[in-house]
C-alpha cells in the first residue's frame, strides 16, 4: 500500500508500505476512504513530539471501509462504512469503564497518562495512523462505529477529532446561560468550540487569533467576535476593557494544537506567541478570564519550558479542565446537532489533496498558506 512516512522534521513523503495485517483477534483492518492532517500533527512535523520514529505513518483522523476482521470481531463485517475516533482504548479498564476512553490504561505501555492515538508517536503507543490507504484498528468492536447513512464522509471524518474536541472543549467550559466565552485559536478546533459555546447558551462568543483568514472564517461559521491580538499592544487589556474590566467567564485554549517555531525559541518563548510549546496563550486565558471562572485547555501541548502563571490561576479562584477528548462520547449528542442542521462540520474543509501530495499538504498547513483551514487527504486505493 501507499502511506505517508516520516522521515524526520519536515520531511514527510509517501512510500510503499506492508497493508497491515491482523496482529489480534480483536482487530480489523480498514481500506481509508478519507483522513486529514491535524493541527497536532504539526508537533510531530516540527520533530517537537518525543520518539517520533523514522518510517512511523501519521493520520489520527480517518474513515473507510472494513476490509477485514479478527476472529473475535462481532460488531462488524467487511463491508462496513466506519468512522475511527483517534482514541485507541480498550473498553473494559478502570478509565474506560467511566468513559475516560482519552485515558485507557491497557493500550499504552509508553505512558500512564495518555491512552492510545493513531499515527501519534511512540509516547501514543507507536501506533501507525490513516494517512495511508490501509490501518490496523485495535479493538475494533469498542471504537469504530458505523458511519449514519445520513452523514457524508466529510462531515464523519471531521467528527474522529476536530469536532469532537472542540465540543468536548466547550462542555469543559461549564458554560451557562449568557456566558462570555473567550476562545484563543482559530484553527479548526476553535472554531468548533466557538460554535459549540453558542449551542450550550453562550450569550456572547469572542475568538482571538493572529491569521485575518481564520478570523474571517470565525466570523462566518462561527458568528464569532473576532480579535487580531497583533493589533493591540496588550490583548488582555483589550478583553479586559470589553467585558466590564471583568474578563470573559470562560476561557477556551484551544492553542496547543499548533506546532511552530525551533526548539530556541521553545525555549526562550521569544517568539512565539499563541504557539503550541509555549504557554502565552495559556497565561493569556488565566488573565483574560474573571476571577472564579473556567478556564477549559484543549491544546495538545508539547513540551513546556516556560513558565505558567499556576498562582494567578490560583489567587483568582479558577477552575482548570482539560484532557485529551473522549471521541465516541461525544458522538451520540453531536450525531443529533449534525443531523439537525446545527453543525456541518465540513464547512471549514478548505483543501482536499491526493495521498500523493501529502508533503505539499503538510508544508501549505503548517505554513498557513493559501488560507488553508482544514485539509482532507484523499487515498488511492484500489
Amino acid at each position: 500500500m501507499r502511506a505517508m512516512v516520516y522521515r524526520g522534521p519536515y520531511k514527510v513523503r509517501v512510500e510503499e508500505k506492508d497493508v497491515p495485517p491482523i496482529e489480534h483477534p480483536n482487530d480489523a483492518i480498514v481500506k481509508v476512504s478519507l483522513a486529514a492532517i491535524c493541527g497536532s500533527d504539526l508537533h510531530l512535523y516540527h520533530g517537537l513530539m518525543p520518539d517520533t520514529r523514522v518510517g512511523m505513518t501519521f493520520g489520527h483522523e480517518f474513515v473507510g471501509t472494513v476490509h477485514e476482521v479478527g476472529s473475535s470481531v462481532r460488531n462488524l463485517k467487511p463491508g462496513d462504512r466506519v468512522m475511527v475516533p483517534f482514541n485507541i482504548y480498550c473498553g473494559s479498564c478502570f478509565f474506560c469503564a467511566r468513559g475516560l476512553y482519552s485515558n485507557c490504561h491497557n493500550v499504552n505501555p509508553n505512558a500512564t497518562a495518555v491512552g492510545g492515538i493513531y499515527g501519534y508517536s511512540h509516547t501514543s503507543g507507536g501506533y501507525d495512523g490513516g494517512q495511508a490507504e490501509y490501518v490496523r484498528v485495535p479493538f475494533a468492536d469498542v471504537g469504530p462505529a458505523p458511519i449514519p447513512d445520513w452523514m457524508a464522509e466529510e462531515d464523519a471524518v471531521l467528527l474522529t477529532d476536530a469536532l469532537a474536541t472542540g465540543y468536548f472543549g466547550a462542555q469543559l467550559g461549564d458554560i451557562v446561560e449568557g456566558d462570555v466565552v473567550v476562545v484563543f485559536g482559530a484553527g479548526p478546533v476553535g472554531l468548533y468550540a466557538a460554535k459549540s459555546a453558542w449551542l450550550m447558551g453562550a450569550g456572547r462568543v469572542i475568538v482571538i487569533d493572529h491569521l485575518e483568514y481564520r478570523l474571517a472564517k470565525a466570523r462566518e461559521f462561527a458568528h464569532a467576535e473576532t480579535y487580531n491580538f497583533v493589533e493591540y499592544d496588550d490583548i488582555v487589556v483589550h478583553l479586559k476593557k470589553i467585558t466590564g474590566h471583568l474578563g470573559a467567564d470562560v476561557a477556551i485554549d484551544a492553542v496547543g494544537a499548533e506546532a511552530d517555531g525551533n526548539l530556541l525559541q521553545h525555549v526562550t518563548a521569544a517568539k512565539l506567541k499563541l504557539q503550541g510549546g509555549s504557554p502565552i496563550a495559556l497565561n493569556w486565558a488565566i488573565d483574560g478570564v474573571r476571577k472564579g471562572g473556567t478556564i477549559s485547555v484543549m491544546g495538545a501541548y508539547g513540551p513546556i519550558f516556560s513558565a505558567v502563571k499556576f498562582g494567578d490561576a490560583m489567587n483568582k479562584g479558577l477552575t482548570l479542565r482539560m484532557n485529551q477528548a473522549p471521541v465516541k462520547r461525544q458522538w451520540p449528542r453531536l450525531f443529533e446537532h449534525v443531523r439537525n442542521g446545527y453543525l456541518k462540520p465540513s464547512d471549514i474543509v478548505t483543501h482536499r489533496v491526493p495521498l500523493e501530495h501529502i508533503a505539499e499538504a503538510y508544508h501549505m498547513f503548517s505554513a498557513k498558506l493559501d488560507g488553508c483551514i482544514k485539509p482532507l487527504i484523499v487515498p488511492s486505493a484500489g
